[in-house]
């Protein structure tokens, strides 16, 4: 039907009086006659009568067929059409016409053999190499249970109450509360008693109907009833200006004996009732030709429309005109080109907010039979390339006559889809908005129990702030209208006696609704001292190894949640040396830990280091397994006890846990320094201020490799003298999952430049410390490079603000003088 509405109503050509006698020689010449006025319902019923008289004449035969096929495929039988399109095939017409394997291709497509419409379409690349439309036809068909499977986001409802078993189609808002729609209808009621010769279906007629006030649809009304819109002809395919008041339509006139076209009407609207309809005066167009489908500027004053005048790309084209005023002819019609137009058919355009462009095609790539596609113009005037608007708006059968609201993303378009029995009906869409909601529970991480009135905080990159409050179930929940699209969040999980913890949820590139669940335990805050994990160090040395400042990570994220509390560092040692030595040496090691957390960003108010040397044994608190021998709960770690050990591995194993560090809480009423300046870029001596010199490598293709601190984390880069700082985005996502960089370190107003998996190219963050030898630099902006192979690049002007340098390349040393 969709067939019906792209060609008879707007390409009803030539409407003859038909032949009721068969001429002898020639059974099918009424049939072709009724064929060639495009009356395809009664040429068929002619065809089938005529193929059984032509007897033994095989060509003849071969020919009805594929008349035959043409007709079920104009009249939307698609399945019968295919049947007799594979007699076509067999009788070998593809060797004469090649588009007869295209055109069976977009039949198995759209009646879903997509292996076989493959393999058609790629038959037909083999035969015409030249034409896109071959192997843009077998990658949308391998695409079509892609799409399908992952539709857009647009909602889809049928409109029951206002179409009809006819053909409804081409629909159009008519007035300024959007309450009413217009469209087309070849239901019975229709003006006229004569039935199209193409469908057997009444002539088409302009309908309307409204939204009450429980959003219901009225029953639909002719939209005029005294002939002056509607008549014995064809009318549809309507357009209603900005102001609702001036309608443009399309009209083919049916005048017997007489050759006709298709012309665009326009009539104004007075309360109820229409003035007489005017043809719209188009240089170069006279009533003859065949146009239809108008869609006009907010100013009126630009129309686009759709014909088959000479001059376009081979089909239907859609076309547009100019005018200098709305009471002036428009000029001469401009093809809008090939980006836009192909060897198919384009129609229905509707021009939105005059830069988009909507319309319907069976020449672009798309799913089957006519696709609806959108395309936006640039400030040059050029069109760009068509984008198909996919699955649910299209679908594997024809789509067409698209219509928006102005603002907002709903509106109308047709389709003979499953379920509507191969005839045209009204569709309404809508892109539901995208909201999110996030909830949770929160349970004690010892006892498993939910902690009731905990606080939870929930931070956004947009500067949104709100707090709610666990109820006695330990639920927390943020609505809808508390978050918001394309925003990271913070969530700050708080609870006296309990460290705070926070965790990290995003909205950017989430396209659909969602309601986020995070739940969390929080961990009590022990009275007794917490074990950091292994930390080794040299036999009687002290220094913090880079291997080992990974160990610490936890504990800063701790105190960075926790900027409240106040903790003492312990450093332990075995009791092998004596005991003034272990004090010292204890001591030592526990303030390397303080001193790594400051370089850190710690407040050094906020850190005690203390030193036990072998004075605070080891308390094992769960059963450590040391070979076969299991240190049992509850055994301290004295050196009697170590000494009782059987064999020398398990009282290596005892030295071993006594040698630890630890941190524990000593109170948590600190009060955090305003930090509302930022800090100021400085070069800072670091621990240990011995060696001013980097050991570097030289590569194969003579760069020079070293490696430098990030937050305290070892990263190695390559030196590119004219280089500004860059950091590969694999890199750069590593210090995102590690906490070293945020939304927080993004330099510039955009903080989408962090999306779920990646990172824009061209981002500029901004790196709390960069330590090289004995110097730190502050505040180091770095770009992220999706192209960069290496973690890291840096150039003489990043090295120069550590200090003079030099390559000593003999002994492979960059030395800071």
């Amino acid at each position: 039907m969709i067939r019906y509405l792209t060609v008879s109503l707007l390409f009803v050509f030539f409407m003859l009086v038909a032949s009721t006698a068969f001429a002898q020689r020639n059974p099918a010449k009424g049939a072709d006659e009724a064929f060639d006025r495009k009356q395809y319902s009664i040429a068929l019923d002619r065809y089938k009568k005529a193929y059984g008289k032509v007897k033994k004449n095989a060509p003849e035969k071969d020919r009805i067929n594929y008349r035959m096929a043409e007709c079920y495929r104009f009249t939307g039988s698609y399945k019968r059409a295919e049947a007799g399109y594979r007699k076509v095939l067999k009788a070998g017409f593809q060797e004469r016409n090649p588009e007869i394997l295209l055109t069976y291709a977009d039949l198995l497509k759209m009646n879903q053999k997509y292996p076989e419409a493959i393999e058609y379409y790629n038959l037909y690349t083999e035969k015409v190499p030249d034409d896109p439309r071959g192997p843009a036809g077998a990658a949308t068909t391998a695409a079509i249970e892609e799409w399908l499977a992952n539709p857009s986001r647009f909602e889809v409802t049928v409109l029951k109450k206002v179409n009809s078993r006819a053909a409804d189609f081409a629909p159009a808002w008519a007035s300024n509360n959007y309450n009413e729609v217009i469209f087309t209808s070849t239901r019975d009621g229709s003006t006229g008693k004569d039935k199209d010769g193409w469908t057997s279906q009444s002539f088409s007629d302009l309908y309307s109907a409204r939204l009450d006030r429980n959003n219901q649809w009225s029953t639909p009304v002719l939209l005029d009833d005294t002939e002056t819109l509607n008549t014995k002809a064809n009318e549809g395919a309507p357009f209603m200006n900005s102001s609702f008041n001036t309608l443009y339509f399309t009209r083919c006139n049916n005048l017997p004996g007489q050759e006709s076209g298709c012309q665009i009407y326009t009539s104004s609207r007075s309360g109820r009732s229409w003035s007489n309809p005017v043809a719209v005066q188009i240089k170069g167009v006279d009533s003859l030709d065949v146009i239809g489908h108008p869609s006009l500027s907010q100013n009126e004053l630009i129309i686009y429309f759709a014909t088959d005048r000479k001059g376009g790309s081979g089909g239907k084209d859609i076309w547009m005109a100019m005018r200098d005023s709305k009471k002036a002819p428009f000029n001469r019609p401009l093809n809008i080109g090939p980006v836009v137009n192909t060897k198919g058919d384009e129609v229905f355009p509707f021009l939105r907010n005059d830069t988009t462009l909507y319309f319907a095609s069976n020449g672009h790539p798309g799913m089957g039979g006519f696709d609806i596609y959108v395309t936006a113009i640039d400030t040059s005037g050029n069109w760009g390339t068509p984008t198909n608007l996919k699955h649910p708006l299209n679908s594997i059968n024809d789509d067409v006559s698209i219509v928006f609201h102005p603002t907002e993303e709903r509106g109308f378009f047709s389709s003979n889809r499953e379920n509507t029995k191969g005839v045209d009906n009204l569709f309404y869409f809508i892109e539901p908005p995208v909201l999110f909601t996030l909830a949770g529970t929160v349970k004690d991480e010892k006892t498993q129990q939910l902690i009731e009135d905990a606080s939870v905080k929930l931070i956004g990159s947009n500067g949104s702030s709100v707090t709610t409050r666990t109820n006695d179930k330990g639920y927390y929940m943020f609505g809808e209208s508390q978050l918001s699209k394309n925003t990271t969040y913070e969530i700050i999980f708080d609870k006296p006696n309990y460290f705070t913890k926070s965790l990290v949820e995003t909205t950017v590139g989430v396209e659909f609704s969602r309601d986020f669940v995070k739940d969390i335990q929080l961990e009590p805050i022990p009275q007794k001292p917490i074990p950091l994990p292994d930390i080794l160090y040299d036999l009687a040395r002290w220094e913090l190894k880079p291997q080992y400042e990974d160990s610490l990570q936890g504990l800063i994220e701790t105190l960075q949640q926790n900027p409240t509390i106040i903790i003492e560092l312990a450093s332990h040692t075995d009791s092998r040396d004596i005991d003034e030595r272990n004090d010292i040496l204890s001591q030592r090691r526990a303030q390397s830990v303080v001193d790594y957390l400051i370089i850190r960003g710690i407040d050094p108010e906020r850190l005690v280091a203390k030193g036990y040397g072998e004075r605070v044994p080891r308390v094992i608190e769960n059963d450590f397994a040391v070979n076969d021998k299991v240190l049992k709960a509850g055994a301290i770690l004295t050196e009697e006890f170590i000494n009782s050990l059987a064999t020398n591995e398990e009282k290596e194993a005892a030295h071993q846990l006594n040698r630890r560090t630890e941190f524990r809480v000593l109170s948590k009423d600190f009060v955090p320094k305003a930090a509302n300046q930022p800090v100021a870029e400085t070069v800072a001596v670091v621990i240990n201020p011995d060696d001013n010199q980097v050991d570097f490598t030289i590569a194969s293709d003579g760069s020079f490799q070293a490696e430098c601190f990030i937050d305290g984390f070892a990263t190695p880069f390559i030196y590119n003298r004219s280089a500004k700082p860059a950091i590969s985005l694999k890199k750069a996502l590593e210090f995102l999952q590690k906490g070293i960089i945020s939304v927080d370190n993004i330099v510039g107003e955009d903080k989408s430049v962090i999306q779920v998996g990646t990172i824009a190219n061209g981002a500029v963050f901004s790196l709390k410390e960069v330590g090289l030898a004995n110097k730190t630099l502050k505040n180091v902006e770095v770009v992220v490079d999706h192209k960069l192979e290496v973690p890291l690049v840096v150039g003489q002007s990043l090295l120069e603000r550590f200090g003079s340098f030099e390559f000593d390349t003999k002994n492979r040393k960059l030395i800071f003088k």
